[in-house]
């Protein structure tokens, strides 16, 4: 299957180097990864275009069988468009249908308040990563799923997957610190094909609006660029969060839509 978005290539790309597998089916990439069956983005079938009414009860009958014991259904379909009218019948039997706004970048800039208090270096020890975990779950306390000891695991098997893909050389993930304390995260991941991915962008409540993401942001490109090789950096964003903003200040550029379906119990 040829992959025509870059946000769905990237996701896969980094899905493959944590140990997910990923399986092309032909009308559909299967993404599975049993060491983590709680996160939805890593068990999700790409379908190569949106089915018709007739196709969804084997669209959802083949990801059942896959993943039989999983209390969600997540789909993506490839594309740089925006397909909500397309996936109605999807939409019809309960999946909830979401985009995400892609967002690439072939230079950057400084942001235009940088934040000059912060220090910025990569994540290495066992105490970085614990608030990398840490700083993940605060960012995320007020979602509904973001609360708990089942999100708790998630974001501890997340960071875990995060720093093996660092050891491996695959990724580097980058801190602001202010003193010894983690207030912004984020990571880069080189998607090959001159494609480098930035993941988990991620800022404490306390400590926005200072210009702190912004100015790793600006740093972790310059690292894309000059270090990874990268030709293009691709990043995902909510088109509804604050934000996104941060990015098209460094000079990201909206360039597709990344069309995403959902359901969260079956």
């Amino acid at each position: 299957m040829d992959i025509r978005s870059l946000g769905f290539r990237t996701d896969l790309a980094l899905l493959r180097l944590s140990g997910s597998v990923v399986e092309d089916r032909g009308t559909y990439v299967a993404a599975r990864t049993p060491e983590n069956p709680t996160f939805r983005w890593g068990n999700f079938d790409l379908l190569a275009a949106p089915p018709s009414a007739e196709e969804v009860p084997a669209v959802l009958a083949r990801y059942d069988a896959d993943l039989p014991d999983g209390d969600f259904r997540t789909l993506g379909v490839d594309g740089r468009a925006d397909q909500s009218d397309a996936l109605a019948p999807l939409v019809a039997v309960g999946l909830a249908l979401d985009h995400g706004t892609v967002l690439t970048a072939t230079t950057t800039h400084a942001p235009p308040r940088p934040n000059a208090e912060v220090r910025l270096r990569r994540l290495t020890s066992d105490d970085d990563w614990a608030q990398r975990a840490a700083l993940s779950i605060a960012v995320d306390a007020d979602d509904p799923d973001g609360d708990g000891p089942a999100y708790r695991l998630f974001a501890e098997r997340r960071a875990l997957s995060n720093r093996a893909l660092c050891e491996a050389g695959h990724a580097t993930w980058w801190g602001a610190f202010l003193g010894d304390r983690l207030v912004s995260a984020m990571g880069l991941v080189d998607a090959g094909d001159g494609l480098a991915r930035f993941q988990s962008v991620e800022t404490h409540p306390d400590h926005r609006g200072r210009g702190i993401a912004g100015t790793l942001v600006h740093r972790v490109a310059a690292h894309g660029f000059d270090e990874v090789g990268a030709r293009t950096l691709v990043m995902v964003a909510d088109p509804d969060y604050g934000a996104i903003r941060v990015y098209r200040s460094v000079g990201f550029r909206d360039t597709e839509v990344q069309t995403q379906l959902d359901q969260r119990a079956r």
